[in-house]
């Protein structure tokens, strides 16, 4: 006599394409990410440009 049994499973049933909507949000998502990329962008140049500017220009020497 067995001490346990299996059960027997189902095939797991075929899926339906994805709606057309996923792509649109995608494109959404997308778009956020890069506004998000260009702000910090301008951001990190800007602070780069005021950190050059701040520093001490070295003087020519003749």
């Amino acid at each position: 006599m067995p001490a346990f049994t299996f059960e027997k499973l189902t095939p797991p049933t075929a899926r339906a394409p994805a709606p057309p909507d996923v792509q649109e949000r995608r494109g959404v998502m997308v778009q956020m990410l890069d506004r998000f990329a260009e702000m910090r962008a301008r951001r990190i140049l800007s602070f780069r440009q005021k950190t050059r500017s701040k520093s001490p220009q070295p003087e020519p020497q003749d």
